[in-house]
């Protein structure tokens, strides 16, 4: 019984990933999510001790006869009041928490949201207006608001940064509005918290949150067209049919644009961390790695073909 109850608690343990912990808040939402989990934590401990208590007493109490005056004062005090003092308590602590967007402040930064099959389409509004294009994995700078406007292409999908704040779905046909604030640099783990197909489990994303310096520079260098070498392979290979690499193919919406996808953490949204050994795996065998995925195989070009491909695409900064 001790080794289980130590294998459990190791397993316990180890789920709990700051990364992706609502636990371990590192966003002003998460923060509060994470005392109300306390709050609440602590009334249902609360409650169990005063049942316990209770059974112990009836069972190895005193035997001596009891009033009905003390049987309807027990009755009246654990089954009404306190179950109502209780309950209306949590309830105001967890009615306190819902966002007045009313009188909200205008966000920092807007970040349009667009699942799809499993990935995530992501376009971040810049200071002129216009939409700096990315996919899969999402950065923030430290202390500002951001708000993700979220949609859906194919099926619902939800939204989660565990350790920045609350989930909300991503629906065909309509837009939700989410509203983050990151309290502490770090990388972080979103996930897609609705189950939408086989690979469900296989579409996340790395969240970035930077220093406000560092955000402005990455957001700069996302603007600017890809400065990678030689495309011929990638072109010929007919990937620009499918995925934009700005300033070398134009054409491509299906999937992700690439345009600076070697500066990526990740390969397929979450999937496989980006090496060159793990990008001419998911070139080989995409649908393997991810079913479902759309994007089909490369194993039959020759291998020469294909590592000039994984050069290009790891040139692309």
């Amino acid at each position: 019984m001790l080794a289980a109850g130590l294998l459990f608690a190791c397993a316990m343990l180890a789920a709990c990933n700051p990364e992706q912990s609502a636990l371990h808040p590192a966003g002003q939402d998460a923060a509060e999510l994470a005392n109300l989990f306390w709050f609440m934590t602590a009334g249902g401990a609360l409650v169990w001790c005063i049942i316990m208590g209770s059974a112990i007493y009836a069972v190895l109490g005193s035997k001596r006869p009891r009033s009905e005056r003390f049987a309807d004062r027990f009755v009246f005090i654990g089954g009404v009041a306190f179950p109502t003092v209780g309950l209306a308590g949590l309830l105001i602590f967890g009615l306190a928490l819902l966002p007045n967007w009313a009188e909200a402040d205008t966000p920092d930064l807007q970040v349009q949201v667009v699942a799809e099959q499993f990935w995530w389409r992501l376009g971040y509004e810049a200071a002129d207006g216009s939409q700096v294009a990315t996919a899969n994995e999402i950065h923030l700078p430290v202390g500002a608001t951001a708000e993700f406007v979220l949609t859906s292409t194919d099926v619902i999908h939800s939204f989660w940064i565990p350790s920045l704040g609350g989930k909300m779905d991503a629906i065909p046909g309509r837009t939700n509005v989410l509203r983050l604030t990151p309290t502490k640099p770090g990388v972080y783990r979103g996930v897609c918290a609705e189950f939408c197909g086989p690979s469900h489990a296989l579409m996340a994303f790395p969240v970035v949150v930077h220093e406000a310096d560092a955000y402005a520079e990455w957001l700069e260098t996302q603007r600017q067209p890809a400065t990678a070498g030689n495309g011929e392979a990638f072109i010929a290979a007919g990937c620009g049919a499918c995925h934009v690499v700005r300033g070398i193919s134009e054409a491509g919406s299906v999937g992700p644009d690439l345009t600076h996808f070697a500066s990526r953490r990740t390969i397929g949204a979450g999937t496989m961390l980006l090496t060159p050994a793990n990008l001419a795996d998911w070139l080989v065998a995409p649908s393997h790695i991810k079913p479902g995925s759309r994007m089909p195989s490369f194993a039959t070009l020759p291998d020469a073909e294909r590592q000039a491909i994984v050069d290009f695409l790891l040139e692309l900064k």
